[in-house]
């Protein structure tokens, strides 16, 4: 029976890998199984071993991305150790009070995100300087500030949430911004799972496995993104936003 419930995690933590490298809200997917799939141990606990194949495809995704993507060097370092500190303070909170009013404050978000990038066709296809090197700097630190809390404290969409940051606020185009998202991503995730693992809520039995799955998942969408560039990651984009908004109101409705 614990090689079946292995085989079918890992078939999960798969699509999430590949669907997270392309454009995020893996964690839509590799979530719900594994709470699902093992109903038996704390919601910490599996929130923890989800963090472990997460940033196995994070690092992963990142890695392809920096080989054919110009990365923002002088300013991306920073922005993954802000984001990492953040989102320890999120886990750590998340240990202290409830984080069930964030799915509705979410929802909207999500909403308003999915009507603008259906109605922008231009949104996201090109990379275009829309700010000063000091103003991107300090829009990259406080976006990594609030949205590497936002991963330790709740977490769902947050690479769907990076990549619009960076497109919104620092002009680049989807493929930038996915290949900058994956980066940060990374740093909260290893944050989380430093947290976790301190705290005793990992299974590694499960945790590893899964990671080796979804670091496949992640090899291959970010090579598929790659391929197929802008408006492919645009298409994704709507869609996961569009599950996402559909989980969010399922929960609040059921």
């Amino acid at each position: 029976m614990e090689y079946s419930t292995i085989l079918t995690l890992c078939s999960f933590s798969f699509l999430a890998g590949f669907i997270d490298a392309i454009i995020g809200g893996g964690g839509l997917i590799q979530t719900p199984a594994i709470l699902f799939t093992l109903p038996q141990y704390s919601v910490p606990t599996l929130i923890g071993t989800t963090k472990i194949p997460s940033l196995s495809g994070s690092l992963m995704g990142a890695f392809q991305y920096s080989r054919r993507v110009a990365v923002a060097g002088r300013f991306i370092g920073p922005m993954m150790a802000i984001a990492f500190g953040a989102s320890w303070l999120g886990a750590w909170t998340l240990t202290r009070v409830p984080n069930s009013f964030m799915k509705p404050f979410a929802l909207v978000i999500l909403v308003a995100v999915f009507i603008y990038t259906l109605t922008q066709k231009s949104f996201g296809q090109v990379s275009h300087r829309i700010v000063t090197a000091q103003q991107q700097r300090l829009r990259m630190w406080v976006m990594g500030a609030i949205i590497g809390f936002y991963d330790g404290f709740f977490g769902p969409g947050t690479g769907s949430f990076l990549i619009l940051g960076f497109i919104t606020l620092i002009g680049f185009d989807f493929l930038k911004a996915s290949a900058h998202a994956k980066l940060v991503n990374a740093a909260t995730n290893l944050s989380c799972v430093l947290f976790f693992a301190n705290k005793g809520l990992i299974l590694y039995s499960f945790a590893f496995p899964m990671a080796l799955a979804n670091l496949s998942g992640a090899f291959l969408g970010a090579r598929l993104a790659i391929l197929k560039g802008n408006r492919f990651i645009r298409v994704f984009f709507l869609l996961v936003i569009a599950a996402t908004i559909l989980r969010f109101a399922w929960d609040l409705l059921t």
